[in-house]
Parts: structure tokens; sequence; C-alpha cells
């Protein structure tokens, strides 16, 4: 038996609670893993609180990150011992995740835990730090640079968004930071946003074709707010689009794409090769700073994460929460 947050759906309803597990609960895996820290992204917000079909099998630990040591491995590929990382895969959607203290995995979807970051520190980091990354590393492979021009992130209070700012402006960009909660601005500039925007200028019905005014943005929010951007991007700009914490419609026209030739990438870290994943981690260990990591996460203990989970669904959370287990 072992402590987990456990999704349980059936005739009584939709339910998550903090309960002793049996180990048969577990998924199939190759390798088990004895979690330390965990984190509270928004689709776990989403799966614990049945807002959104996230999980879809039952019983179910959510949890889309984790970090721990191997207590067991058939593959070959890890030790006893090691310290693992892992983020995505549909662990916590259809594969029991991280909010538990043991989970079985497959081996292919854990990377060891990069040198230089404690458990705690990479899931400060955890999948929104890395999807983050992922989007500037988009950016830069469709050209933008920093004197091309400031660079919008969209949903900058959230982890993603968090972690996008202080990305960008590590690596010298200037970045704007829009955001429904401007009373933070002071948080945003300390992470190295010099302009800070009213998503409201964002979230209404604007023109096809808007000034051209972003060389290129990080969008978390999707719906009309991505239209928007896509549509005030410089000529040949790009926006790496990964949420959709504001809907999945996309109300755009062709316009930006044709006649500016703007790049819409999509990024996604679900299913991310391990080389992708390997690359952004490497990249977040040469520039996230610990102070950063001071600045955007908290830590609360599992007992508190289904609370937590629902105030993050309701926008009372900033940054990052970091699960200890």
């Amino acid at each position: 038996m072992f402590k987990a947050v456990l999704i349980e759906k059936d005739e009584q309803g939709y339910r998550a609670a903090l309960k002793q597990v049996d180990e048969s609960v577990l998924p199939e895996g190759d390798v088990t893993v004895k979690v330390s820290h965990s984190t509270l992204n928004y689709k776990d917000g989403l799966a614990i609180s049945g807002k959104s079909p996230v999980v879809r099998q039952f019983p179910m630990i959510p949890g889309i990150d984790l970090v721990g040591e191997v207590t067991e491995c058939t593959s070959g590929k890890f030790n006893v011992g090691d310290k693992v990382l892992l983020n995505g895969f549909g662990v916590g959607e259809v594969h029991c995740g991280g909010l538990g203290e043991v989970a079985r995995l497959k081996s292919e979807w854990l990377i060891p835990l990069p040198a230089g970051f404690t458990p705690a520190q990479a899931m400060a980091i955890g999948t929104a730090g890395y999807t983050a990354m992922l989007c500037v590393m988009a950016l830069e492979k469709q050209g933008v640079k920093p004197e091309d021009g400031t660079v919008l992130v969209t949903g900058a209070n959230g982890g993603v968004g968090s972690f996008a700012i202080a990305l960008l402006a590590k690596l010298g960009y200037t970045v704007a930071a829009s955001t429904g909660r401007v009373n933070e601005a002071d948080y945003l500039k300390k992470l190295g946003a010099s302009e800070i925007i009213d998503r409201a200028t964002l979230s209404e019905k604007g023109r096809p074709l808007g000034k051209e005014i972003w060389a290129g943005a990080v969008d978390t929010v999707g719906s009309q707010t991505l239209a928007n951007v896509c549509s005030q991007i410089k000529y040949g700009g790009a926006v790496a689009a990964c949420g959709l914490a504001g809907g999945f419609d996309l109300p755009a026209t062709v316009m930006p794409f044709i006649l500016r030739g703007v790049t819409l990438a999509g990024v996604d870290s679900v299913m991310r090769s391990l080389e992708d994943r390997q690359q952004a981690w490497t990249r977040l260990a040469e520039l996230v700073d610990a102070s950063v990591l001071d600045s955007i996460a908290v830590t609360i203990p599992l007992e508190d994460a289904i609370e937590t989970a629902n105030g993050l669904l309701e926008g009372k959370v900033r940054g990052r929460v970091v699960v200890e287990i």
C-alpha cells in the first residue's frame, strides 16, 4: 500500500481523494520509481476537478510530472538508485502518474535527472518550464532573434508563461507579458518582462490583419487571443502555440500567413522525442537560475494537492506548484 491522490468514476460520480492505494492499481511497466516530487499543472487541475475529460482510464493517479528514484528496472536501461525524470507521455491521463508515492512506468519515457538540478528544482521547472523551452526553441528555429524586436508572451502569470519570460529575457530578448492579473506586474518584471499588457486588449475580436507589433510570440491561451496575436506579428515572424486556456478554437484568417509570411508553430510536449527532451533540459540547465525558481515556484505537501488544484483552475495560483511526495 502507498499514499496517492486517486481519481475514481463510477455510479457514485467523479471524485478525487487522498487515500492509501494498493500497488495492484498501478499499470504494467518495466521500471518502478519511488516518487519524491511531482507538480500541479493546468492539466492536473482539470483531471482532479473533472472539469474536462482529461482522464480516460479509472481509477487514475494524476500527475503528468515526476522525479524519483528507481527501485526496480527490468529493461536494463536504469539501475536501482538512479534518479529519473518524467514529463508527459499520457501519464496522469491513461497511465497512473506522479501524485503518489510509487509509480510504475515504461523506461523509454524516462530521462536521467539533469545534472545541476535537485529533484525539487526539476519539478519547479516541470512540464511548464520544459514546454516553455520547447517554445523558445521553436522561435529560434524559425529565425526569431533578439534584435528583431519584442516577443509577446500570453498567459504570462501561468507556469509556461512565467518560464517563457525568464528564458527569453535570459537569451537577450525584449519581452512583453500579457496577463489578466496586471497587479502582478512586479512579479513579471522581476522575471524579465519590460512591458505588461492587459489580456483584455487581445481577447476581443480584432482585425484580420493588425498593426505589426511583435517579432514573435509564445501563446498559452489559444482562441481569439491567438488569432489577434497572429494578426500583429511582424513580417516573417513566428508564434509558438502550446496552450488553450482561453479555448481550443482559432477564429483567425489566413491573411497573416500568406501576406506577412507568419509561421504558426504548434508545440507539443507530451509525446516529444527523447532527443528533443534531453536537448530542452540541457538548455534549461544552462539558462535557469535558482533565484528564478525561487520566484516562480511554491512547494506544498501531497495532502494539499486537491485543494490547490482547484485554486489553480480558478486563477488563484501564480507560477509553479511543486508537490513534495
